[in-house]
């Protein structure tokens, strides 16, 4: 009898020679990952005895990041590459005592042939997820090594048609296959019973009830089985929905035929001092929150997460943009692993119905662009199209890939990462860019992949300003992105980064070490941020009222804006017993007195209510600040290395030859649409190091790092 063994208790684990018992989940980065840039990165090993088990044996590892090696009684078992994706081997031949030492080495070291090694977030290492025993196997059964879930593919169409693929291992003749759906309350809906060859049958339901995201996300099962007459050899259970959609570049997203703006959040899945070592209750915690902030859309960034999480955005109607982690810099030496990691994706989440799209890329153009990398990717997308005929592929574009980048007609569906108002420029150029790309490219199906600024729970500000790091800032800049986002019905989604708080190692900002703080949740999930209320206000039936600036306690006396974010009509304000009411929509602006001392501030709507107690004060609360040496000004994230290329521009060169490079004109004319030339009276300025200029600059500085990174991506003549 087949039975899924869970051996997650009782590991000796051990790094650089010192042992200890663990259970897992677990990773060895849950501490330094998310405070040192100098993370531990190595290999480590876990070790436990197991049993003989009767039957074939299949040991399932559900994540180990980065390089794993099996060894069972010392005799090696296999291997895997892929950091995020399950993978299974066959050890029955190892077993070969009563009791059997079962070791998996882990290596999460920086390899120059694996993804990823340059990105925005911290590469835990460890066994981070499930790992179990399959045993008691017949030797023919449903395929458990082809990269899959369970060798069971369902396609089903809105009008009941259910298309089946299954795959078997071992000797199917004389057997047959039966396939049973039932829906969601348990009955019967159809059964097919066919050859046991049959690698691809039809089955039919009459008006089945359809999967419609976060209104109706309506699941039916089906039960697949081999059979020898009536005895069943092997069986297998999975969920799927009936669902259609499609893209349209000018109208945007439809499902079932409706129109659906896709309300998106990121998601990273990592948490404080767990790293990626979570179990299914953190992952509920997460939809939990994504769904109470009104998201009916998720990005899983950047890389295959759990499958428990999938399944819990099947149950909760969240429609997902799943992705591996082909990012920032391309390798064609990396590419069989891209290969494997897409393969992964794909075969073991097929039958998700939230899953509405594979990504193939992120950013990936932040090092350079190449023949190569455009084939590369174009190679990927035919593997995600062999893979899967019914759901388009998509990739993520970084915010300075020109709007008629090769890359942008690759893929079926298209994102943009961009920052307006927190890396360059300022928020409200975000409308214009989205304009322009619209005007050039309207064929193309956009989406705004990425977009957020930090928000740090301590830091306030009264007037707060792009690069402050204040939670008062990250708020306006999400008002301003809001707007500009509803207003472009052809935007067929937006994806907030992030919607938590997330690990990165190479961080360093605004006084806070190895974290990105882009999140509407703190990354323990305890906080959430001013932002967050302003997108559940926007996004979320559920009625409530919410004074911004909760922690902002200490604020100047006199006369002050007070923001209330509502989904609500009309507001009332009462500060000190002086009532005000406004009429409004989402955000709504009060201007009271604030007087020294305590102030008690409560918002109302009917018998909703929300108070808070500031401190009126004559002078700044200087923790509110980052200051000058506390953190630093915005950090660039294109800065790879500490040596400039001197094949690729920097701010070694003048002024003259940056705005001439035929790349730089490019990107103006079609990013800005405006052909720059360097007027007379500029003079020997422009035959300078623009270095130079920028030094004499206020916050000259602090903006060189962020536009030598970004002038090393491009080649000079």
């Amino acid at each position: 009898m087949k039975k899924v063994i869970n051996i997650n208790s009782g590991w000796d684990f051990t790094k650089e020679n010192c042992t200890e018992k663990v259970n897992l989940p677990h990773t060895w980065n849950a501490a330094d990952g998310q405070s040192d840039k100098n993370y531990y990165r190595g290999k480590c090993s876990y070790k436990k005895t197991i049993q003989r088990y009767d039957g074939g044996v299949v040991l399932e590892i559900n994540g180990a990041n980065t390089r794993s090696e099996v060894f069972v009684n010392g005799a090696f078992a296999g291997e895997h590459i892929n950091g995020y994706g399950m993978f299974r081997l066959d050890i029955t031949k190892f077993l070969t005592k009563e009791e059997n030492e079962l070791l998996i080495t882990v290596d999460n070291s920086p390899d120059s042939l694996l993804y990823p090694q340059v990105a925005d977030f911290t590469f835990y290492g460890g066994l981070y997820r499930d790992v179990n025993i399959i045993c008691g196997l017949p030797q023919t059964r449903f395929a458990l090594l082809d990269k899959s879930k369970n060798g069971v593919y369902v396609t089903p169409l809105v009008n009941g048609d259910i298309y089946i693929k299954s795959f078997t291992e071992g000797d199917v003749r004389g057997l047959t296959k039966e396939f049973e759906i039932f829906d969601a309350d348990g009955r019967r809906a159809a059964l097919g019973v066919y050859s046991g060859g049959a690698a691809a049958v039809k089955l039919h339901i009459d008006n089945p009830v359809l999967w419609n995201g976060v209104e109706n996300p309506y699941l039916y099962t089906v039960a697949a089985r081999l059979k020898r007459g009536d005895e069943v050899i092997d069986e297998v259970k999975d969920t799927f929905g009936f669902r259609q959609f499609y893209f349209d570049p000018e109208k945007g997203f439809f499902l079932n035929g409706n129109h659906l703006k896709l309300r998106g959040v990121s998601r990273h899945q990592d948490r404080e001092f767990m790293g990626n070592a979570l179990t299914l209750k953190e992952h509920k915690e997460d939809i939990a929150l994504i769904r109470e902030v009104g998201a009916n859309s998720v990005r899983l960034a950047h890389y295959q997460h759990d499958e428990k999480f999938y399944a819990e955005c099947d149950k909760e109607g969240l429609l997902v943009w799943a992705e591996i982690p082909v990012i920032s810099k391309f390798s064609k030496e990396k590419q069989p692993q891209a290969r494997l990691m897409l393969e992964e994706l794909i075969r073991q989440n097929y039958n998700h119905p939230c899953i509405f799209c594979w990504g193939v890329e992120n950013e990936i153009s932040i090092s350079s662009v190449s023949p190569a990398l455009n084939k590369g990717i174009k190679d990927l997308e035919r593997i995600a199209k062999r893979l899967d005929e019914t759901r388009p592929t998509a990739c993520a574009q970084l915010a300075f890939t020109p709007v008629t980048s090769k890359l942008n007609y690759i893929t079926d569906i298209l994102g943009y990462n961009h920052y307006f108002g927190w890396y360059v420029q300022t928020a409200d150029q975000i409308g214009v860019w989205l304009d322009n790309f619209h005007k050039v490219n309207p064929q193309i199906k956009l989406s705004l992949s990425e977009y957020g600024a930090e928000g740090i729970t301590t830091l306030h500000s009264a007037a707060p300003v792009q690069g402050d790091y204040s939670e008062e800032y990250q708020a306006y800049f999400h008002e301003k992105y809001l707007k500009a986002i509803n207003e472009r019905d052809w935007l067929w989604g937006s994806y907030v980064w992030n919607m938590f708080d997330f690990g990165s190692a190479i961080r360093n900002e605004g006084g806070v070490k190895g974290r990105n703080n882009k999140g509407l949740v703190t990354i323990d999930r305890k906080i959430k941020k001013d932002s967050f209320w302003l997108y559940k206000a926007y996004w979320s039936d559920e009625k409530f009222v919410r004074i911004t600036g909760e922690r902002y306690k200490d604020r100047p006396v006199g006369t002050r804006e007070i923001k209330v974010y509502s989904n609500c009509p009309e507001i009332k304000l009462t500060v000190n017993g002086k009532e005000q009411t406004l009429s409004g929509d989402k955000i709504f602006k009060f201007t009271c007195e604030i007087g020294q001392g305590e102030n008690i501030i409560e918002a109302s709507a009917g018998n909703l209510s929300h108070k808070i107690t500031v401190n009126g004060v004559t002078e700044e609360n200087k923790s509110y600040s980052i200051g000058k040496n506390n953190g630093s000004f915005v950090h660039n994230w294109f800065d790879l290395s500490d040596t400039p290329d001197p094949q690729k521009l920097s701010l070694d060169d003048n002024l003259e030859t940056i705005v001439n490079n035929p790349e730089i004109q490019n990107i103006l004319k079609s990013q800005l649409g405006i052909t720059l030339t360097l007027p007379n009276l500029i003079g020997k300025i422009s035959l300078k190091p623009l270095v130079k200029a920028l030094q004499r600059v206020k916050k000259g500085n602090e903006l060189i790092s962020l536009a030598n990174g970004y002038l090393q991506t491009i080649p000079k003549n």
